[in-house]
């Protein structure tokens, strides 16, 4: 019987000061399941010294490979990830970020259910992040109905295991470097019953360094987001 191969896949932009205590947290999960498991870290670009410390951690960590690109932003660059991961011939397909704020002791709950999913989502029950962040989650929340007639509970949550086959489909129906790139796909799997399913995570603050988004980035975020969405209803 084939063993189940896992692609954790994440992104990083100026995470010096996370990335090594990320990977030593994260790396044990691919190393336990095996076979052709890897931990995937993408470097968007970062101005900082993130992706020479990925690099050094290589040598320590035979399941880490880093990846450097140009900067596209977070969205672009988990979607890019996904491709990469069922391209490599991935079964299954985990993310989370790598500032620090999730808990990798909590994967295995969802790694127990993998055959039943659909997409499992880390639902941020109680959040440690800041007031503005859970209003930014309400508001899309709302936006989100008001466009698709689709009620999510949390759409953009950074912990996430997927089905490569069914997710290679769901892919087909994001734009390329479409900057929401979580949303959409959670609407998508909701929207069409393709079996989602919550569970409860921890969702710490920012472990270290700064975050590089502010309110006013939020804000013209939030506005593109609603043209973006309103373009696109009727192709999801």
């Amino acid at each position: 019987m084939k063993q189940d191969c896992l692609y954790i896949i994440m992104p990083a932009y100026n995470e010096e000061a996370n990335i090594g205590e990320v990977i030593k947290q994260w790396h044990p999960i691919v190393d336990r399941v095996g076979g052709e498991s890897r931990l995937v870290i993408f470097n968007d670009g970062s101005k900082d010294n993130t992706y020479e410390k990925i690099k050094e951690y290589e040598r320590q960590y035979p399941r880490l490979i880093g990846i450097d690109k140009k900067n596209e932003g977070h969205g672009a660059t988990i979607l890019r990830g996904y491709h990469y991961a069922v391209s490599s011939g991935a079964d299954y397909i985990f993310q989370t970020d790598s500032d620090g704020q999730t808990l990798a002791e909590e994967f295995w709950q969802f790694w127990e259910k993998r055959q039943k999913c659909g997409l499992l989502i880390g639902y941020r029950k109680s959040r440690e992040d800041g007031i503005s962040r859970i209003f930014v989650t309400r508001v899309l929340r709302l936006v989100i109905f008001a466009v698709f007639h689709t009620w999510v509970k949390d759409a953009n949550t950074p912990y996430r295991l997927m089905k490569a086959e069914q997710l290679q489909g769901v892919l087909g129906k994001i734009p390329e470097g479409f900057h929401l790139s979580n949303v959409l796909m959670t609407v998508i799997y909701e929207k069409h019953h393709l079996g989602v399913q919550y569970i409860p995570i921890t969702f710490r603050p920012r472990q270290g360094g700064k975050n590089s988004l502010d309110m006013k980035r939020i804000i013209r975020m939030g506005g593109k987001a609603w043209k973006d969405f309103w373009t696109l209803r009727r192709n999801i």
